[in-house]
């Protein structure tokens, strides 16, 4: 018997070729994570620089990864149109690092806070980015961009830059480090408790496309919270936003560090 083909709209018997080919999720007829490529069309960006700590920094990365500059980049973002998720909200706090010994140099995400839970999904089973859910707001108030991250009930990112005063690019951001190249430690076990998967991973988007690009200076407020502790990148000083709307493809990333591997 053949096995389910979901995009021809047919359902079938679940075979074992279904269950071990690549992109496979569950529920098998219904399934949550969406395959590679998928594309983003039309996402508003408002991304805000502060300067932490280099100690701050420094905390939030996994060895063996060193710290490359004492900037946060913090990405709230309306996804207007997104292949299997639709609409939702996204924030990516990331700071700047490398990989000793091996070339490679980008951005590390501490916290991840989105409204989809297949975006959660997708990011933590496939990417290892600790996505939790949140409620990330991006409006237009006026003369005035927004940018909100709320979870529990608590606002734990308030940004705000003037509306669309200044034409910039993103090339603006590169100075601090390699926003897009994104970096995650991904932690799986295995259900007897054993580790099953401990690796940083590294992906890029394709086909990026940006159709505006403003900047100006932008502040930043950081509440406290033990889920969502974001505050533990300090502001010490506000430096300049960016907000931007562009589309974009999620493709496979790579494995750039095996944990496990480095132990044999």
């Amino acid at each position: 018997m053949t096995g389910k083909d979901l995009r021809r709209g047919g359902l079938a018997r679940l075979t074992v070729e279904d269950i071990v080919a690549p992109g496979f999720s569950t529920p098998w007829d219904a399934p949550t994570i969406p395959p590679f490529p998928f594309t983003f069309r039309n996402v508003e960006v408002l991304t805000l620089a502060w300067r932490t700590s280099e100690a701050a920094v420094a905390r939030v990365l996994p060895p063996p990864l060193e710290p490359t500059s004492d900037v946060v980049l913090a990405h709230v973002y309306r996804m207007n149109d997104v292949d299997w998720l639709g609409a939702y909200g996204e924030s990516n706090v990331s700071v700047g690092c490398r990989l000793p010994g091996a070339d490679i140099a980008g951005s590390y995400s501490p916290y991840l806070f989105l409204s989809s839970d297949v975006g959660v999904a997708h990011g933590r089973e496939v990417h290892g980015q600790p996505k939790k859910l949140g409620e990330p707001l991006l409006e237009i108030r006026g003369d005035l961009t927004v940018g909100i991250v709320r979870r529990n009930g608590i606002d734990v990112v308030t940004g705000t830059m003037a509306t669309k005063q200044r034409p910039d690019s993103l090339e603006g951001l590169t100075r601090h480090f390699d926003f897009a190249l994104n970096i995650n430690l991904k932690a799986v076990d295995h259900i007897d408790g054993r580790p099953a998967i401990r690796q940083l991973t590294a992906r890029r988007l394709a086909d990026v496309s940006v159709h505006e690009c403003w900047g100006g200076p932008c502040t930043v407020e950081l509440r406290p919270n033990a889920q969502a502790p974001i505050h533990r990148l300090p502001v010490v000083d506000m430096l300049d936003g960016l907000y931007w709307r562009a589309d974009f493809t999620l493709v496979p990333g790579r494995i750039i560090h095996d944990y496990l591997a480095a132990k044999t």
